[in-house]
């Protein structure tokens, strides 16, 4: 946890001077404007209700959102996930969540909405503190798929965990752990080109991007080419005729580095 020393201070302000606020409370609002400011100069928005909250996502262009849960009528988990499938600038940003509801569900459910942090209220500013260092000066890795996007879910509201990894293709970055998950991905995608074509044209470039670094730790010219093969067939209309078709062709050809387990193989 962080404390009252000004470089850290400064770093964590420099990440956050654009706040918005989602919260129909006005008393909560000014609460958390108050603990806010005790970083550093931060500008903070509200908005009371999603269809505003949504408004000045797209204006303000905040570099940190929060949001309530459920109440008074506001879905911040519905807000969270526009927000992650829009083509916004701030779609990666941190969004922390703070309510008083506070149970497995809902925490789970935020986790799975593509929220970075999730907050009890009342809070402390130590609570705060903990989060907001979590956020901005411990990112972790953004996962572009169709069903999820977000930060990484394996690390959800701990900048610090060192417990088990729980997939079996996970070993701590390997190639072939990334490889495998690139893949999954892309197959993913594929089954969505038609019921979400924006996500998956979105997950398709991530992944591409990230077969062609893997392919060049590993040395593999083939996939190499696989991969950027597919990045040059995301930015066109895949929706009609032959640039779809062609799509297919090039996420069929990755489809050659799975294994029959789904696991990818890497040298």
């Amino acid at each position: 946890m962080f404390d009252d020393n000004p470089r850290t201070l400064q770093r964590i302000a420099a990440k956050m001077q654009r706040v918005l606020v989602v919260d129909p409370s006005n008393a909560a609002v000014r609460l958390l404007g108050d603990q806010l400011r005790h970083v550093g100069n931060v500008q903070v928005f509200a908005a009371p209700t999603i269809e505003q909250g949504w408004g000045m996502v797209r204006t303000v262009d905040p570099q940190m959102i929060f949001v309530e849960h459920a109440s008074a009528g506001l879905d911040g988990l519905a807000l969270a996930r526009k927000i992650r499938r829009s083509d916004l600038a701030c779609r990666q940003n941190p969004i922390i969540m703070c309510t008083a509801e506070a149970t497995a569900e809902a925490i789970f459910g935020a986790r799975d909405a593509g929220i970075h942090e999730f907050m009890r209220k009342p809070f402390t500013i130590k609570d705060l503190e903990r989060r907001l260092e979590a956020v901005t000066l411990k990112p972790r890795d953004w996962v572009e798929a169709v069903q999820y996007v977000g930060p990484d879910r394996r690390r959800f509201n701990s900048a610090e965990y060192k417990g088990p990894r729980k997939r079996k293709a996970d070993a701590a970055g390997t190639p072939a752990a990334r490889l495998s998950q690139a893949l999954r991905i892309v197959k993913s995608a594929a089954q969505s080109l038609d019921s979400d074509p924006a996500q998956a044209r979105r997950a398709l470039a991530a992944q591409a991007a990230e077969l062609n670094a893997v392919g060049v730790a590993v040395k593999d010219p083939r996939l190499v080419e696989a991969a950027a093969a597919l990045a040059g067939c995301t930015t066109a209309d895949f929706s009609v005729g032959g640039g779809r078709a062609e799509l297919v062709r090039r996420i069929d050809a990755l489809m050659g580095f799975m294994t029959d387990d789904g696991a990818g193989r890497a040298a």
